[in-house]
């Protein structure tokens, strides 16, 4: 049924909380602020670390202290971001099991396009076709331009990609896109969340996604 899938990275191909929240704690300690319980990045998460940064900073702070908490924030995380972060229980396997059967994958994610490219090679080796990070020269998500391009250059139909993510801006990139959108929910997001985004599909596990995409 499809002939392309385009997945998410944090919290569909890789769980990455654990060095996103280190290298968020990291920052707030060196600049004197309160730290945060991991599971709170994953309510911060999903727009880009700018937004991130500014969703994990205290309330009332200004446009230099997100600039000077972006900066330690990067540094921190080229250096750390492989540390905890690894694939989802069964994910490498799919994606290999795709990919020998004529399934391309592709990413597109938020994460800045360096890391985010780094951090499928390191996990997925080339089994992963196409990367599109943030800054690669397209609207961040959910706007659907960096999918479309994805779409474009492996030149299959929409009817015939489908988009895979854990989060509502995930669901909403694949609608804007005009593609099929299956829920992640192994992810970061709650049902209730991505339910409310009304997506084509729901996987609990890399199992279920196999199914809906070679049936």
């Amino acid at each position: 049924m499809y002939k392309l899938v385009i997945f998410d990275l944090d919290g569909t191909l890789l769980d990455t909380i654990g060095d996103l929240a280190a290298a968020g704690n990291h920052t707030l300690a060196e600049m004197g602020c309160p730290q945060h319980p991991v599971e709170s990045f994953k309510h911060f998460v999903g727009n880009g670390i700018p937004k991130l940064i500014e969703r994990m900073l205290p309330p009332g702070h200004d446009k230099s202290t997100e600039e000077r908490a972006y900066a330690m924030f990067t540094e921190y995380y080229s250096q750390h971001k492989s540390d905890l972060t690894k694939p989802y229980p069964g994910m490498r396997e799919l994606v290999r099991k795709l990919r020998e059967g004529g399934v391309i994958c592709g990413c597109n994610s938020n994460k800045a396009h360096e890391f985010s490219a780094e951090l499928v090679r390191q996990n997925y080796g080339g089994d992963i076709a196409e990367i599109i990070g943030f800054g690669a020269g397209f609207q961040p998500k959910p706007d659907p331009g960096a999918a479309l391009e994805i779409i474009r250059r492996t030149g299959v139909e929409l009817r015939e990609a489908l988009y895979v993510g854990d989060s509502d801006v995930d669901i909403l990139t694949g609608h804007n896109a005009g593609i099929d959108v299956c829920a992640a929910l192994w992810g970061f997001r709650s049902y209730d969340e991505l339910a409310a985004c009304e997506p084509t599909y729901f996987a609990h596990d890399a199992a279920e996604l196999k199914s809906i995409v070679l049936g």
